[in-house]
């Protein structure tokens, strides 16, 4: 146990223990629940029972309370309330859009803040838009998010917690539940989801946890910028969907818009395509295409992406451009994105176009930014040391 060391300190006068702060369990997998219930000093051959019990409570009824836990004898749910809650994180901001989208502003720990979005009536119930890093390093001239540094990787923990706040918000407790608007999860909120396979993996295991969260892994969508290497692995972890976001048909135009094709070009990230894990006509890969007005809306930006995707069982949705401050595009009008959808669905693809929501409330499709920056040593360490002397 750590101590607190009193300097100065009259003579005589002993050193007093500090209240080290209680862990919250909420967010962790089965393993780092077990870890904690073993250092707690739960009896060997309970800790398995334990761990279920309580990953089950958390998960599946998204309790609050230990005394909630009502298979847990009394005089334990006393001693663990002792030593763990089942906290979750801060909301800093919570925004709800005239056509139901809801965002929320997260606190994950202090100056580590990061967005995910709630959207109705999307793949008939409702979908989480959810984050998996702090910041983007691939600056995509289009995206908000992209104007916002890295900070750093979201834990598994982190990105779970998304989900779980938003089941709290919405009132869908427990898992069971019929008619829960939220069913659907996609990774398509701040960062590059295969910079941070391992975290995505492990909070599916989670998320997906019959037992626990119970959303079924078709109902889990990765999107990725073209993160060439990581695809397939990334689909043989995850038995997760794929969406890429693709917005330019020639290497030339998305290079220019998207740097990272420079690393990985079309031909590269359509193999991976091809090559991606099941992939048939009842598990298509869909193609996002933000239509940006008079760069890559023609008829001929058109006919590239069919020749583009031929043969890749695919959707392709087309994303009206959400403004944001500063940015150098604008939406293409109505009747050329009807135009473009048309070609396309000719061709024999699916082309819906996604109907902006949040806009209002900058929680659209690549409107996603906090205000949390890379601090650099030296500032953490004047930070600190003003904290001590205050």
């Amino acid at each position: 146990m750590s101590t607190t060391l009193l300097q100065n300190a009259e003579p005589g006068l002993k050193e007093t223990p500090s209240a080290p702060a209680r862990p919250s369990l909420v967010g962790l997998g089965r393993k780092e629940i077990a870890a904690h219930l073993e250092e707690f000093g739960i009896e060997p051959k309970k800790i398995r029972m334990r761990t279920k019990q309580i990953f089950h409570w958390i998960y599946n009824y998204g309790v609050t309370e230990w005394d909630q836990m009502t298979n847990i004898a009394k005089p334990l749910r006393a001693k663990l309330a002792d030593h763990f809650t089942l906290d979750r994180p801060e909301i800093v901001e919570r925004l709800i859009s005239k056509d139901g989208t809801r965002k929320y502003l997260i606190r994950m720990a202090p100056g580590i803040e990061v967005e995910s979005v709630f959207i109705p009536d999307v793949s008939k119930t409702g979908a989480l838009c959810v984050s998996s890093q702090v910041g983007c390093t691939l600056t995509c001239k289009f995206c908000h998010t992209g104007t916002q540094r890295l900070v750093r990787n979201l834990t598994p923990r982190e990105i779970v917690l998304q989900v779980i706040i938003a089941r709290d918000d919405l009132g869908e407790w427990p898992t069971t539940q019929e008619n829960r608007r939220l069913t659907n999860i996609v990774f398509m909120g701040m960062g590059e989801p295969l910079y941070n396979t391992d975290a995505v993996g492990d909070s599916l295991d989670i998320i997906c946890d019959p037992e626990g969260l119970g959303i079924g892994r078709r109902r889990i969508t990765v999107s990725t910028s073209g993160v060439v290497p990581d695809i397939g692995p990334m689909g043989e972890r995850t038995s997760a969907m794929l969406a890429i976001s693709l917005h330019a048909a020639n290497d030339d135009l998305r290079s220019q818009i998207m740097p990272i094709n420079k690393k990985y070009p079309l031909a590269e990230l359509m193999q991976a395509c091809r090559d991606y894990p099941g992939l048939s006509n009842s598990k298509r890969i869909t193609f996002e295409y933000v239509m940006l007005k008079g760069v890559n809306d023609s008829p001929k930006h058109a006919k590239e992406l069919i020749k583009l995707l031929r043969g890749i069982p695919a959707k392709v949705n087309l994303i009206p451009f959400n403004p944001w401050p500063g940015s150098d595009y604008e939406c293409s009008d109505w009747d050329t994105i009807e135009t473009f959808a048309d070609i396309v669905n000719r061709a024999g693809y699916a082309s819906p176009i996604r109907t902006p929501r949040g806009r209002d409330i900058f929680a659209a499709c690549g409107q996603l930014k906090s205000e949390s920056e890379k601090k650099r040593a030296s500032q953490i360490r004047a930070e600190s040391k003003a904290a001590e002397s205050a």
